[in-house]
């Protein structure tokens, strides 16, 4: 099935692009076919949403009427989440059982339900007589046309958590999702359009880099959005400052997982286990980093490596499967490189490391645990996005807190200890955007979700979220 692109509300042909074959990774199967969108379609996406915004059809609705709108595509969702769950699932090839059930759909159809509730925030706005004779207003307003750009390893819920926030601010919306895991979104399209947000609101283009780039590069794109690679941001930041957009970048991650000698050891295991497969690894959040007090390694370790060595991996749709596939091939080998690399400096890699035995078609990697390995080595230092996990030993909290904030990245991090006075110095001096405390990886749509350092700026979820979008004018009126 080949799908076009969602422009000015109706589905329309490719100007001069090509097409683009999608794949499900847990077979290496053609599922469907998208248009590789040209600069002249990414050109007509835009103008639409720089209509769209200027006319006032959705950025001058009061903010009830953009609220009801988004409670309208919540209910919306509900009511068709197991056709987006199967569709999410055999276009990534993560487990049916978690994004229909486990995760995803339920968190981003809640996700919409709180951006419906804060496009009515009036949290910030004030007015008074800041110098004689002059009354001072602020006016929070939506920024305007702004470009999106989603990763490939939630799908679905990235495109809300950047719709979401953008379209409860007043924005209009150009939004072009990750080349290979189109489908969700451009599905939700049309639930948007049934909800009653009107034609030119929101676009979607589907293409790969130079499709990116020619919404990054145009005029009317006010703010760029993405999730992505930590590279990816960097080349967004340069292109943007040519005009001056603003940018919103949520990025890499490697989120160190801190273990004291007080904590309940299989608990510790069964988390450690979870975080680091789920989503096969390719979470930016997943814990992948694993530091234990010296004294209780070996507890820990073995725990681990025991949960890891259990994990069920298989088809998104086969019974009980806990772990898929990695999203391609080209990943697949990336992670392997990551490994071979580790090996070959004397890491030692003891379960996992490769393809499993038993599945022979689709991009699988066994989870892995990886020791040994210097605090300096590629393996502990760079995002590797796959279902690899090292485990290392600090010897007090000043040595959790320097190896735990020794790297490039800032997005998440998690502390385990029955001692809360510990728990909270150590949060304090952790560089991270989250940090949790004997859990890791848990959301809300209440709270703010980004990154420190090389993770980024700006938050996804949250009232914050919604503000990103937003640029305060000051009206000053002389009195009398």
């Amino acid at each position: 099935m080949k799908h076009k692109l969602w422009i000015n509300g109706a589905w329309v042909d490719s100007r001069d692009g090509g097409t683009m074959a999608i794949e499900n990774p847990a077979t290496g199967e053609t599922i469907a076919e998208v248009v590789n969108a040209s600069a002249a379609d990414v050109d007509a996406a835009v103008n639409a949403a720089h209509t769209a915004f200027y006319d006032g059809r959705w950025s001058r609705l009061t903010p009830s009427e953009r609220s009801l709108a988004l409670w309208r595509l919540a209910d919306l969702l509900q009511a068709r989440a197991e056709d987006f769950a199967r569709a999410e699932s055999e276009n990534t090839g993560k487990p049916y059982q978690f994004v229909s059930l486990g995760a995803d759909m339920p968190f981003a159809i809640d996700n919409v339900r709180f951006f419906a509730s804060a496009a009515r925030d009036t949290h910030g706005y004030s007015a008074g007589e800041y110098a004689k004779g002059f009354t001072s207003m602020y006016r929070r307003e939506p920024v305007g046309v702004v470009g999106q750009i989603t990763p490939w390893n939630y799908p679905l819920m990235m495109a809300i958590w950047k719709i979401g926030p953008a379209l409860a601010a007043g924005c209009t919306v150009v939004l072009k999702p990750a080349p290979g895991t189109p489908l969700t979104t451009l599905m939700l399209a049309e639930l948007c359009a049934e909800a009653g947000i009107p034609a030119g609101v929101l676009n979607i283009v589907t293409g790969g880099n130079e499709t990116g780039q020619a919404l990054v590069e145009h005029p009317f794109v006010r703010m760029v959005s993405l999730t992505g690679s930590t590279g990816t941001g960097k080349k967004i930041m340069r292109t943007a400052s040519e005009s001056l957009k603003r940018v919103h970048l949520e990025l890499g991650g490697k989120a160190p997982f801190i273990v004291f000698d007080d904590v309940d050891v299989e608990n510790v295991a069964a988390v450690a286990t979870l975080t680091s497969t789920f989503n096969t690894g390719q979470d930016c959040t997943a814990a992948t980093r694993v530091y234990v007090e010296k004294s209780q390694y070996s507890n820990v370790l073995e725990a681990i490596v025991e949960g890891m060595r259990g994990v069920k991996v298989g088809r998104q749709f086969d019974d009980g499967v806990q772990m898929g596939p990695l999203i391609s091939n080209t990943q697949r080998e990336r992670v392997q490189g990551f490994v071979e690399r580790a090996r070959a400096a004397g890491a030692q890699v003891v379960t996992g490391g490769g393809v499993p035995a038993d599945l022979d078609s689709g991009y699988f990697y066994a989870p892995t645990v990886i020791t040994d390995a210097d605090q300096k080595s590629e393996v502990i230092q760079s995002e590797i996005f796959g279902p690899v996990l090292t485990i290392s030993t600090f010897d007090g909290e000043s040595e959790a807190i320097q190896y735990g904030n020794d790297v490039l990245y800032g997005l998440a991090a998690s502390v385990w200890t029955k001692d809360i006075g510990r728990a909270m110095r150590i949060a304090r001096e952790l560089e991270f955007g989250t940090v949790w405390i004997n859990d890791h990886i848990p959301l809300t749509s209440e709270t703010p979700h980004g990154g420190f350092k090389q993770s980024g700026f700006g938050k996804d979820l949250s009232a914050e979220a919604v503000n990103d979008y937003r640029i305060t004018k000051h009206v000053m009126v002389k009195n009398g």
